[in-house]
């Protein structure tokens, strides 16, 4: 393993390294962060059910409870509130975007560690005897073979855990905006009652 690191060397090690150390923590981060808890707890789903949303007091630790809280504080009319819900699912996805950009580098610098190898075969070559220098053209094909692999594989799991967590946001957004709606439809229907 490490004759193989020192093989790609330092120039490809550093990029890929940092792709695959912001990947790990940013998948981490966000399943941490996107758990149903820390989200709509269960309590607040079971009081959106029931009707009884309007009853509970809001709370910074999630974001159902931050949506109820601004509710609770403002009265807001339905689009502000539409507009509040918005800024809560934005937040959802923080850091998502370095996910998106691990997904392309690592795979591109790896096909940049494929040419600068494939380049150092070539400049190997003995132009008298057409024949490369067998210590050159082992480096070029180890660093072209390694970057390539390296990259591939950083980018594939990163591609894993973008797609998982791209998809629990857009499930959790639908489940926020649901949310909205059942408020709304709940205070408007205790204004019309009173």
């Amino acid at each position: 393993m490490i004759s193989f690191l020192h093989d790609i060397g330092w120039t490809f090690l550093l990029p890929l390294g940092l792709c695959s150390v912001l990947a790990v923590f940013i998948i981490v981060e966000r399943l941490i962060a996107l758990r149903s808890s820390r989200i709509l707890p269960k309590d607040l789903v079971d009081s959106f059910v029931t009707g009884d949303v309007l009853e509970l007091e809001g709370d910074p630790h999630s974001v159902g409870g931050r949506i109820l809280f601004f509710y609770k504080l403002n009265a807001p009319d339905p689009d502000a509130l539409k507009a509040f819900a918005a800024l809560e699912i934005a937040r959802l996805e923080r850091g998502m975007f370095i996910l998106d950009i691990v997904v392309g580098a690592a795979p591109l610098l790896g096909l940049l560690g494929t040419v600068t190898g494939l380049i150092e075969v070539f400049q190997g070559i003995d132009p008298a005897s057409g024949m490369p220098d067998p210590t050159q053209f082992v480096q070029g094909i180890a660093l072209a073979l390694g970057t390539t692999m390296l990259g591939l594989s950083i980018a594939i799991p990163a591609l894993v855990g973008n797609s998982y967590l791209t998809r629990r946001v857009d499930m959790l957004s639908a489940q926020i905006n649901v949310g909205v709606e059942r408020m709304i439809d709940i205070a408007k229907s205790k204004l019309a009652k009173a």
